[in-house]
């Protein structure tokens, strides 16, 4: 029986830096995965979506200045694709993404063999503490890391299952789907960035959340914000909405829906389900080898440790992961740390980000989470209306809020929708971990003309 150091059962942005990470250590690694390298980030996520938003947003750009495409005029069918111009059909847009993710898997592979870091392409599962089933070879192993990602999770309503409703899934790894009116269930940040890149693309969008307001896990003010500018760009919202069914009448398919104690209604010749997302935690463990789970998610300490030794769950499918990809990478790397006796200092404030236009971030606390922890803040905003780089851009709507510490005025949060907001929130965050003050902020020098320039004008406190 082969015996490695440390076996890893995924490959996902947690699962094969981790066993980079072992291996630049001297450690001996293995990582099975049973489907494509990099996970769902690099072949059913954050890639292909970020690939898509960027060929609708040119398409977009394109249509604003009054030219189309340099080849044939842009329609809502695959025959816009014929004679090397540009497309507006996802399936076109597709087969461009893949060429990156092919691109970014051939790296990472690279990678792997070059720290010698074995591949089993197999499915794998833990059969005992130590012991390893990767496809029909068992190997044995004195650490094991659980890196299985998640998919998306399905809803218990009548008509989810009928042809033409689709998951994000569907859509990032089959021909695309190339319809007129798109439904979206769901208003977090799948559901935002598809109803942002459907919308770019020309297509109507309605967006259904069952909660108050989109992006319900961020900052009030972002949702909003986000609803009111989708609103103005044609796209039909729908909050508080609770969803009963999905009917199917010929091409059209009907959901019903309650919004404000009244009946509604919208039909479309597709349904997007964005509800959230379920840990692969099935058939991963045999016999007794099973860890503490709660709901399908391992239960894990700060560093990934499970309930049973040897064993380390990271990323989504550990009980309180964010569930990000950096997320991941960075529990992979504690926990190997941790493992093997060389503990990380504690990471700082975990970032998010949504690709819509303009983007939104967010890292630290909000305003509504200090008040219940009862914290005392002060919250600043600096608006980008009268930002020069914004307004060049033409994305002069949307602000900078900071949250400082009414006592030492040391930065807690900071919530971002303006363009760049992605490219500047780790620096954000960064801050926040090192205690930096308004009056560090204020006494900084920001290039001009940049976007960055809005970070101090909610610093002056």
């Amino acid at each position: 029986m082969r015996h490695f150091d440390l076996f890893v059962i995924g490959a996902g942005p947690g699962g094969y830096e981790a066993a980079l990470e072992a291996a630049g250590m001297g450690k001996t690694c293995a990582v099975a995965e049973e489907r494509e390298i990099g996970g769902v980030c690099l072949n059913r996520g954050c890639i292909p979506t970020k690939s898509l938003l960027k060929s609708a947003r040119l398409i977009a750009d394109l249509r604003a200045s009054g030219k189309d495409s340099a080849g044939p005029p842009l329609s809502q069918g695959p025959a816009a694709s014929a004679g090397g111009g540009l497309s507006d059909d996802p399936a076109a847009m597709l087969a461009k993404a893949a060429e990156t993710e092919k691109k970014l898997r051939e790296g990472i592979e690279f990678l792997l063999k070059k720290g010698k870091v074995e591949l089993f392409p197999v499915r794998a599962k833990v059969i005992a503490p130590g012991r390893v089933l990767a496809g029909d070879e068992e190997v044995s192993a004195d650490h094991i890391l659980l890196a299985t990602g998640s998919r998306p999770a399905m809803i218990p309503v009548p008509g989810a299952d009928l042809p033409g409703v689709y998951t994000s899934d569907d859509l990032l790894t089959g021909s695309g789907v190339n319809c007129r009116h798109l439904v979206i269930v769901g208003g977090g940040v799948i559901g935002a960035e598809f109803a942002e890149f459907y919308r770019d693309l020309g297509r109507e969008v309605t967006v259904i959340e069952a909660l108050p307001r989109l992006l319900p896990k961020l900052d009030r003010e972002l949702g909003q914000s986000l609803a009111m500018s989708f609103r103005k760009r044609g796209i039909d919202v729908h909050t508080g909405a609770l969803l009963s069914s999905i009917t199917a009448d010929g091409d059209t398919l009907r959901l019903s829906f309650t919004e404000k104690d009244r009946d509604e209604a919208v039909s479309g010749d597709a349904v997007l389900l964005c509800t959230g997302r379920r840990p692969n935690t099935e058939d991963l463990f045999a016999g007794e080898a099973v860890p503490e789970m709660t709901k399908g998610y391992v239960m894990t300490d700060g560093d990934g440790r499970t309930s049973l030794p040897g064993i380390w769950a990271i990323g989504d499918i550990a009980g309180g992961s964010m569930q990000l990809a950096h997320t991941a990478s960075n529990e992979g790397k504690r926990a190997v740390h941790a493992m093997f006796g060389d503990p990380l200092p504690a990471p700082g404030p975990v970032p998010s980000c949504i690709f819509t236009e303009p983007e939104i971030a967010s890292v630290g606390l909000t305003q509504e989470e200090a008040k219940e922890a009862g914290i005392s803040v002060i919250s600043k905003k600096a608006l980008t209306s009268a930002n020069g780089r914004s307004m060049v851009e033409g994305t002069d709507r949307g602000f900078a809020k900071l949250i400082w510490s009414a006592e030492d005025h040391r930065l807690l949060g900071a919530q971002l929708m303006c363009a760049h907001a992605s490219e500047m929130i780790g620096g954000l965050g960064a801050l926040i971990r090192c205690g930096a003050t308004a009056e560090d902020l204020s006494a900084s020098v920001w290039p001009h003309p940049t976007v960055s320039e809005i970070i101090a004008g909610a610093s002056v406190l």
